[in-house]
């Protein structure tokens, strides 16, 4: 048996840009699909929400992907992800580099695909989750609806299901009023 090289963000950052959608989790390269014209349409409208509520009251930073989340993980092992949309608080802002965001933003946000659903629920929460991230929202394009989870002891514990056309708040905003119905047009 052959040991596993873990790669790091140098590493990443030194593959060819060859179009494909790269992510590291603990070390290991995974190639991502790309995303389908409905699961863009989503995180636009998603993305202008977030940023319209974050800008109009100075809550900190709304970032749509393709953008790296670095996480470290054992030395010489790092995470990189790529959420759909990253949100940082005020006390969070010194997370963005010039390259990334290097360190758990307040939430992150993945719309599931037929290619992405088992590992945004599995793997990548358990990453999200360890490295202490305090908010996951799970945005399900089949289902049409939003799961919002919030970190409690190092797991992330499910707060919110919605859909429909009523005004709803997720954690970790008080007064969203978001309509996730307007998300799917």
């Amino acid at each position: 048996m052959t040991a596993r090289t873990a790669l790091t963000y140098a590493d990443y950052a030194a593959l060819p840009d060859d179009g494909k959608r790269y992510e590291i989790f603990e070390g290991e390269l995974c190639e991502m699909a790309a995303p389908s014209t409905f699961h863009q349409i989503v995180l636009l409208n998603l993305g202008t929400v977030l940023l319209e509520h974050v800008r109009s009251r100075q809550l900190g930073r709304v970032l749509v992907s393709p953008l790296d989340v670095i996480l470290r993980d054992a030395p010489g092992e790092t995470t990189v992800l790529q959420p759909d949309v990253v949100y940082l608080d005020r006390e969070r802002l010194g997370l963005m580099s010039h390259r990334a965001i290097e360190g758990a933003p307040t939430l992150a946000v993945e719309i599931l695909s037929p290619s992405t659903a088992v590992i945004d629920r599995g793997r990548k929460s358990r990453l999200y989750a360890r490295h202490g991230v305090p908010y996951y929202w799970l945005i399900d394009l089949d289902a049409r609806d939003i799961e919002a989870f919030a970190l409690r002891s190092g797991t992330y514990v499910a707060v919110a299901r919605v859909s429909g056309s009523a005004p709803i708040d997720l954690p970790p905003f008080s007064d969203l009023a978001l309509v996730p119905e307007s998300l799917w047009r």
